[in-house]
Order: C-alpha cells, then sequence, then structure tokens
C-alpha cells in the first residue's frame, strides 16, 4: 500500500480558500496527480483543502470523498504564561523544547501546554479514524505495526493541512507529533508519500520515502509560497515571525 499525503494550496485563511497563487499551485499539482494511480482519495472538510483537490478529482472523474476527521488540527492550548495559542504547533523552541516529554512516541501529551487542551485526546479521535480506515483496506493496527489482512499496493491519497499530516505521520512511524510539528515543514501543495514494507509475512510497516515534495511547482517555475515557515533570520522581519 501507498499513502500519499498532501497539504493544501497557498491559503487564505481568514476566508478559508486558496490564494490566485494557490490555485496555480493545484492545476501544477494536478498536471502530477493525472499520471498516478490513485485508487482512493479522501478530502478534509475544510473548503482549502476541498479546493486543492478540486482539480484533480475533475481531470480524474472522481467524487470527493468527504472526512472531517482530516481537518486541520487546530486545537487551543494555554502556554505557561497563561496567555492563549490557537493550535498548539506554533510554540517558540526555548518553549516546546523545555519539556522532555515533547520528544517522546508515548508521553508527549504529558507536557502540561499540551495537557491544557487534552491534545492527546484530540490526537487519539484522529488516529482511530485513520486505523479505522487503513484496516478497511487491510492493514490493522497491531502494537507498533500494522497486521496484514488483505496485502495490496493501492493508493490513498490525503487532501489535508499540514499540522494534520504531522499527527497521521506521527501515528504511522511512531514519532511524537511535536517534533514533526516544530521540526519539518511541508509548503503548500507539497507530496509526502510512504509505503508498506512487509519484509516480515504478515507484519507491515509504513516507510516514508517522500517528504514535502514541490518538484510539480520548481519544475514548472512556481515559487514554492513560505506559508508554514518561519524568519530564517530574526533581523528579517520581511519574513514571518
Amino acid at each position: 500500500m501507498r499513502i500519499m499525503i498532501i497539504r493544501h494550496g497557498d491559503p487564505d485563511y481568514g476566508k478559508d480558500c486558496l490564494t490566485e497563487k494557490g490555485w496555480r499551485e493545484v492545476h501544477l499539482l494536478a498536471d502530477r496527480l493525472e499520471k498516478e494511480k490513485l485508487d482512493h482519495i479522501y478530502v478534509s472538510s475544510y473548503r482549502r483543502a476541498k479546493q486543492t483537490a478540486q482539480p484533480t478529482l475533475e481531470r480524474l472523474g472522481r467524487e470527493e470523498v468527504i472526512c472531517d476527521w482530516l481537518h486541520e488540527f487546530d486545537y487551543p492550548i494555554i502556554q505557561e504564561d497563561g496567555t492563549p495559542k490557537h493550535i498548539p504547533w506554533d510554540l517558540m523552541p526555548s518553549k516546546w523544547t523545555s519539556y522532555e516529554e515533547n520528544f517522546s512516541k508515548d508521553d508527549w501529551g504529558n507536557a502540561p501546554v499540551m495537557k491544557s487542551g487534552d491534545i492527546r485526546e484530540k490526537y487519539d479521535v484522529v488516529i482511530k479514524e485513520l486505523d479505522a480506515l487503513l484496516a478497511k483496506h487491510g492493514y490493522v493496527r497491531d502494537g507498533y505495526t500494522y497486521r496484514v489482512e488483505n496485502a495490496n499496493t493501492e493508493t490513498i491519497v490525503f487532501f489535508c493541512h499540514f499540522g494534520l499530516e504531522c499527527v497521521l505521520l506521527s501515528h504511522l512511524i511512531n514519532i511524537s507529533p511535536v517534533a514533526l510539528w516544530h521540526g519539518t515543514v511541508a509548503s503548500p501543495t507539497a507530496v509526502t508519500t510512504l509505503y508498506t514494507e512487509e519484509r516480515e509475512k504478515g507484519i507491515a510497516y509504513f516507510r516514508m520515502n517522500l517528504f514535502g515534495d514541490v518538484s510539480h511547482l520548481t519544475s514548472a517555475g512556481e515559487p514554492v509560497s513560505f506559508q508554514a515557515r518561519f524568519c530564517e533570520i530574526y533581523d528579517d522581519f520581511t519574513q514571518k515571525h
């Protein structure tokens, strides 16, 4: 089995839609995806993700399958100084790294800032839905691996969001989502790919062979959006701080 996780195009977050640049990006993405064998396509309920999937679905003659659990992982937390934050994956390095729990696959939810928003419980809701879907396609979660009940080479595609993508990846390859939220960046329309490896009969593990690929943009001369990144140098105030 192959899983493709695709972030939405360049967004206007206030209107939950794509920008003019975002629409250029998703048409270039469709140029790439229409050449692929995509067996099952699942889309977040947020408008910017649905618009990202639209050109690909139209070219393939497919209908969207909406999964509300694929919506952005935008749950509020309270920081240690008492100030609220509308998402759990935009914390200053000196803050999130000060809690050893944040680096642990199993204990990250016990860090005070994550407990303030019951983030682990919300995470568990998402991965329960993910595992239910994968079981339907033949792969059943069993500890840290998957039991193969119907071995296949199908491709499952998720059109979703960066924060949510890190939740999916953290479960599939058993890494703390906090480390992924703050240590990786998937630009708009970036494609991340994982394959199952069944080196032992009946036991599969997902292995990521491509993260955040935007070659469909760069090969067409379309600049990669800065969305989800922060300032490369602190004194550069033209970039997001």
